[in-house]
C-alpha cells in the first residue's frame, strides 16, 4: 500500500496534503452519522428539483413520476450503500479500489470517464442553477453569478476533505429548512390530479434512467468520503448512512419537483429562469431564503464534485513531484468546469437531459464489474492489488463490451438514438439496466480464473 504522507489530521483550513495514497490510521476520524449529512446536503439544490419536473415535462402524471423517482434512487442508493463500505476498510478513494477489477491500467478508463463527469460535467450542472439564483437573488448578470459561485466551489474543494466534511454538515439544518417550508408551499398550491398523457414505457423508462443517472452519478465517489472513517468504524452504519442521506434528499426534492410542475413551473427555454420561476410560488421573503439555499446547496454538490473529480483523475495514475497534486488538479478542474458551465447555460434543459442518461450509461457497466468482482472475491482483501503494476483485462473489456452494445441498442436521447427506439420511438431507454447486465455477465465469465488465482 502506498501511504499518504504529511500531517493533516482534522485541520479544516489547511490543504490536504498527497493525492490517492491511504490514509494512515493516525489521520483517521470522524463517525458513520456524518456522512448522512455529507450525501444529504449536495441534493438540496435545484438540479435535485428539476431532474423530478423532467417527469411531468415528459407526459408522466405526479404519482407515476413519484414511482420513477423511488425506483431510480433506491438504485442508486442500494449501490451506494456497499461502495461507501469499503471506505473505513480501505482507506483510498472509490476509483483506486476500481483497480481490482480492472487492473491498473485498464483503470484509466472508467476512471477518466468520472474525472470529466464529475469534475467537469456535474460541476458544470450544478454552477448553472447556482448561478440563475444568484442572479435572481442579487439581479446581477448569470455570467458574473457563475464566477462568483465557481470561485467559492474551487476554494472549498482545493482545501481539502475536512473542509468540504465540514460546509456539508454545517449548511445542512438551512437547507433542510427551507426546502421544506418550500415544499409544504409547493404542495398546497400544486394540481396533483392535472390531466396527462400516459407515455408507457417510453416516457416512463427515459425519465427513471434520468433519475438513476442523477442517483449513481454520487457511486463513483462512495468511499472519497468515508476513507478517513477509522478502520474499525462500523461499515455497515457507515453505508446506512450515506445511502440515506442521498436517497432522502434526492428522492423528497425531486417529488417537489413533480409538484411544482402542476403547480406552474415551466422548464428552461430561451431568456426563461427556471429557478426564479420556482420560487415566484413563495412568499417573498422565503422565496429569497430558498434562491440563498439553491446558491449553498449548487456549492455543496460542487465542493463534492470538483474534489472526486481530481481523484478520479489521479486514480488514472498521474503522479507529479509535488505534495499538493490534489488540490492543483481540483483547480485546473474547477476552472475547466466554469466554461463548460457557460456554455451549458445556453440550452440547460436539453444539455441536462442528455447529460443524466450519459451518466448511467458508463456507471451501469462500471457497477456491472464492480459487483461481479465483490461477489467472486467474496470478501477476501484486496490491498495487495491497489497499487500493484498488475492487470485484470476482464474488467475493462466487459465494461466496454457493456457500454457499447447498451448504447448502440438502447440509447435513447436526442445526440443519439439506439437501434431499438429508433424502430420504435416509445420503447424509451433501457441502455442502464442492459449494460449492467452485459459487463456483470461477462465478467463473471471471463474473470473468475484471475481472481481465484489471486
Amino acid at each position: 500500500m502506498e501511504i499518504r504522507q504529511g500531517e493533516y489530521g482534522k485541520k479544516v483550513l489547511k490543504v490536504e496534503p498527497g493525492g490517492v495514497e491511504a490514509i494512515a490510521e493516525k489521520d483517521r476520524h470522524g463517525r458513520p452519522g456524518h456522512l448522512f449529512a455529507t450525501w444529504m446536503s449536495p441534493n438540496l439544490e435545484f438540479a435535485t428539483i428539476y431532474v423530478g419536473a423532467l417527469g411531468v415535462f415528459f407526459g408522466l402524471n405526479f404519482v407515476q413520476a413519484v414511482i420513477g423517482i423511488l425506483l431510480g434512487n433506491g438504485l442508486g442508493a442500494l449501490a451506494h450503500y456497499f461502495l461507501t463500505k469499503d471506505g473505513p476498510r480501505y482507506g483510498v478513494p472509490q476509483m483506486v479500489l476500481g483497480r481490482a477489477a480492472f487492473g491498473r491500467f485498464g483503470n484509466i478508463l472508467p476512471s477518466a470517464s468520472n474525472a470529466f463527469a464529475a469534475g467537469i460535467g456535474w460541476f458544470a450542472v450544478n454552477s448553472v442553477s447556482g448561478a440563475f439564483a444568484l442572479s435572481a437573488l442579487s439581479h446581477w448578470s448569470v455570467t458574473t453569478s457563475l464566477l462568483t459561485v465557481v470561485v467559492v466551489q474551487i476554494a472549498i474543494a482545493f482545501l481539502g476533505h475536512n473542509l468540504v466534511q465540514k460546509v456539508e454538515r454545517y449548511l445542512m439544518p438551512y437547507l433542510a429548512l427551507v426546502f421544506g417550508w418550500a415544499a409544504i408551499v409547493i404542495f398546497s398550491k400544486s394540481h396533483l390530479n392535472a390531466p396527462n398523457h400516459w407515455y408507457f414505457p417510453g416516457a416512463f423508462l427515459v425519465f427513471t434512467g434520468a433519475v438513476y443517472g442523477y442517483a449513481a452519478g454520487w457511486n463513483p465517489f462512495a468511499a472519497d468520503f468515508a476513507r478517513y472513517l477509522p478502520t474499525k468504524t462500523n461499515a455497515k452504519s457507515a453505508g446506512l448512512m450515506a445511502s440515506l442521506g442521498l436517497f432522502s434528499s434526492a428522492t423528497i426534492l425531486q417529488i417537489v419537483g413533480a409538484a411544482a410542475v402542476s403547480a406552474g413551473m415551466h422548464p428552461y427555454g430561451a431568456n426563461t429562469n427556471p429557478v426564479a420561476d420556482f420560487t415566484h410560488f413563495l412568499p417573498t421573503s422565503l422565496g429569497k431564503l430558498v434562491l440563498f439555499g439553491i446558491v449553498l446547496g449548487s456549492i455543496c454538490a460542487n465542493a463534492l464534485n470538483i474534489y472526486s473529480g481530481s481523484m478520479s483523475f489521479l486514480a488514472m495514475g498521474v503522479k507529479l513531484p509535488t505534495n499538493l497534486l490534489r488540490a492543483i488538479t481540483a483547480l485546473v478542474f474547477g476552472v475547466a468546469g466554469y466554461f463548460v458551465a457557460h456554455w451549458a447555460a445556453g440550452n440547460p434543459a436539453n444539455n441536462l437531459e442528455n447529460f443524466l442518461l450519459v451518466m448511467s450509461y458508463w456507471i451501469g457497466p462500471w457497477l456491472g464489474v464492480i459487483f461481479a468482482d465483490k461477489i467472486i472475491r467474496r470478501g477476501k482483501d484486496i490491498k495487495p492489488l491497489l497499487f500493484a503494476k498488475r492487470e485484470n483485462w476482464a474488467g475493462p473489456v466487459a465494461f466496454l463490451v457493456g457500454a457499447v452494445l447498451s448504447i448502440w441498442l438502447f440509447a435513447n436521447q436526442s445526440y443519439y438514438v439506439g437501434v431499438v427506439p429508433k424502430h420504435n420511438g416509445n420503447f424509451g431507454d433501457i441502455a442502464f439496466p442492459v449494460g449492467f447486465a452485459i459487463s456483470f455477465i461477462l465478467y463473471t465469465l471471463f474473470g473468475q480464473t484471475k481472481v481465484k488465482s489471486e
